[in-house]
């Protein structure tokens, strides 16, 4: 019996991982693996490039207005072992990945027009199920019907611990204390847009990795998306 393809929605707030965990689940279930973070960061990227983000302003009518403009895209790529994003057919994955990025995204993602049209193009990757995607909205959003939910949490602290060796490991100067309060204000931000805020689904399992390993993490969610996809043959 063919076993019946399923979409995983995993939300939660910012450095819990998401992508991480999302990435070895797709390649271990031979799902195709979204990173809707990283639409969002890429939209972000161009704003701040087009001079229409700033730390003082936020020039939003000339970003929708140039959203037609915007093409994005994912290419695997052996050498990292999963799919990069492409703004207008320039890699630009290791660029998104800054603070100075990450100052600012939560900002973007709560221009409407914006989400609606990466919520468009999210919907049409997963058609075909066998999907694995993380974001903030897909659960209760993009994919309000998907088979599996997870909503993932940590502690401020222990997020910022993390996002702060990432950080250092790549290269980039910056201080714990700015880690810290990036992902404190991305919280609230994230938590308190009107536009679909972060939430945890109703009907999604919640888990809080704050003091779990990778392989914890990996292991706890492989066994309940096997037990989901069990459920559907």
């Amino acid at each position: 019996m063919t076993d019946h393809k399923i979409t995983i929605a995993i939300d939660g707030f910012s450095s819990t991982g998401k992508s991480t965990v999302a990435k070895q689940l797709a390649k271990e279930l031979s799902y195709v693996y979204v990173d809707t973070g990283a639409m969002y960061r890429a939209i972000t990227l161009y704003a701040m490039r087009k001079g229409f983000i700033t730390k003082d302003s936020f020039d939003t009518d000339s970003l929708i207005k140039d959203l037609p403009n915007l093409n994005l895209k994912f290419a695997f790529e052996a050498a990292r072992g999963f799919a990069a994003i492409y703004l207008n057919d320039e890699n630009i994955e290791d660029e998104v990945r800054t603070l100075e990025v990450s100052q600012y995204v939560s900002r973007v993602a709560a221009v409407s027009e914006v989400r609606a049209k990466l919520v468009s193009q999210q919907q049409l990757m997963g058609l075909e199920k066998g999907v694995v995607m993380d974001g903030r909205d897909i659960g209760t959003v993009v994919f309000p019907n998907a088979e599996l939910k997870i909503f993932m949490t940590a502690t401020a602290e222990e997020r910022a611990k993390r996002r702060f060796k990432e950080m250092k490991q790549k290269g980039q100067e910056v201080s714990y204390d700015e880690v810290l309060k990036n992902v404190e204000e991305r919280d609230h931000l994230d938590t308190t847009r009107e536009d679909s805020p972060l939430v945890k689904a109703e009907d999604a399992i919640e888990i809080d990795n704050s003091s779990l390993s990778l392989d914890e993490q990996f292991n706890t969610l492989l066994n309940i998306s096997n037990e989901v996809i069990a459920k559907q043959n």
